[in-house]
């Protein structure tokens, strides 16, 4: 089973920053505890200070799928942050076995 790359691209409704910015780093945080996830990430875009993206990296879909279910992702993502985004892409993937 391959590791995941998911790369989720987010900007934030026209007013909600000040709500949506200071849960970043408390999803992160909460991720990197998980047994599964190996790396977690979140950049700001450059002359957008709406827009940043979630670079997160998990051992396997099962992984993932393990993420999704947690109090903290179900709490902050689809709770807090989803609710005040005016767009949001997800690209999920699969990560080449080394050699």
């Amino acid at each position: 089973m391959s590791e995941l790359q998911l790369i989720a691209r987010h900007t934030i409704a026209v007013g909600n920053e000040d709500e949506v910015l200071p849960l970043l780093p408390k999803l992160a945080a909460a991720a990197l505890t998980e047994p599964g996830c190996l790396a977690f990430e979140v950049y700001r875009r450059l002359g957008d200070e709406r827009s940043y993206v979630l670079l997160e990296r998990y051992a396997s879909r099962v992984a993932l799928a393990a993420h999704r279910e947690t109090e903290h992702f179900k709490d902050l993502v689809p709770g807090e942050i989803v609710p005040r985004l005016e767009s949001r892409v997800l690209e999920s993937f699969d990560v080449p076995d080394k050699p």
